[in-house]
């Protein structure tokens, strides 16, 4: 890397100067520079501009793990991950960091809540058997936008989720109406949840009677009670970006480009054995032709 940058800079730079600051030898940079690229140079700069496609397909969120995960599973190409946190090193590409996440929930302390069926235990043997969900809120000019979503354990895909500008219980009624609508709840499902007010309120409870649907809930005060749903917000905040959007309207579409398009069709999970939702989804399908 040292030679390669005094190689770029010896027409603005007095090359014996380059090498005293970068601390090697005048010889060795000519006998480097006479000898041309190794193999291995080669095949390393051909990988790094298929890493530089991957990190900026993942709009610059993926770090080593799930970049190493798309080259051998999304192109076939196999080489080991601390060659891939290498070359991102030397290349300045690195993946986004979470946020702290705001807390939103309000819990009504006459409402009595359900049992927690799940105990963080957040594995699931077929979809549709166990789902999470909660609330997040993205600030616009023209006010708040509320997102309920619902999550499957079993590919960690978004099956179902609304976006309005209240946070009442129609919201989370609407996203679990949608994860129904899509065939993605088993019978006698399980749905799991924080013990905020909309969850807990007769609408929702009846909502869920008539779907077929158990309700679970987390105790007060414990994002671990809930983690999945916790981790795809904290995903969602930082890989959207940080922003106050000009309109709910905008603040809608980015949303749903990025679940829809980002999120269940290419994101990849390390839970998931670094497949999509998608991926996850299409092999649960296929096992039953597989026996």
């Amino acid at each position: 890397m040292k030679y390669r940058l005094i190689l770029a800079e010896e027409a603005h730079h007095e090359v014996s100067l380059m090498c005293r600051v970068l601390g090697v030898s005048r010889a060795g940079y000519y006998a480097w520079k006479n000898r041309g690229e190794s193999r291995r140079q080669r095949e390393d700069a051909a990988l790094a501009e298929k890493i530089r496609a991957i990190h900026s397909g993942s709009r610059g969120t993926y770090g080593s793990p799930r970049v190493h995960a798309e080259l051998r599973q999304g192109h076939g190409v196999r080489c080991s991950r601390k060659r891939v946190a290498r070359l991102m090193r030397e290349h300045d590409l690195v993946g986004v960091h979470r946020r702290r996440r705001r807390c939103l929930t309000k819990q009504d302390t006459q409402a009595a809540p359900a049992p927690d069926l799940l105990g963080r235990d957040f594995t699931a043997e077929r979809p549709g058997e166990k789902l999470v969900g909660d609330i997040t809120y993205l600030p616009t000019e023209e006010g708040w936008l509320y997102l309920a979503t619902v999550l499957d354990l079993a590919t960690r895909k978004v099956v179902g989720y609304s976006m309005a500008e209240h946070l009442r219980a129609e919201l989370v009624c609407d996203a679990i109406r949608a994860a129904a609508g899509r065939g993605a709840l088993a019978e006698q499902a399980i749905f799991h949840s924080d013990r905020g007010t909309q969850y807990t309120s007769a609408q929702f409870r009846t909502l869920c009677g008539q779907l077929g649907v158990r309700q679970s809930m987390g105790r007060v005060g414990s994002c671990f009670d809930n983690a999945v749903a916790e981790s795809f917000f904290a995903s969602l905040k930082t890989e959207i970006g940080t922003r106050i959007w000009r309109t709910r309207a905008e603040a809608r579409a980015a949303v749903f480009e990025w679940i829809a398009v980002h999120y269940n069709r290419r994101r990849r999970h390390s839970s998931i054995g670094y497949l999509t939702p998608e991926e996850a989804e299409h092999r649960y399908r296929e096992q039953p032709l597989a026996a």
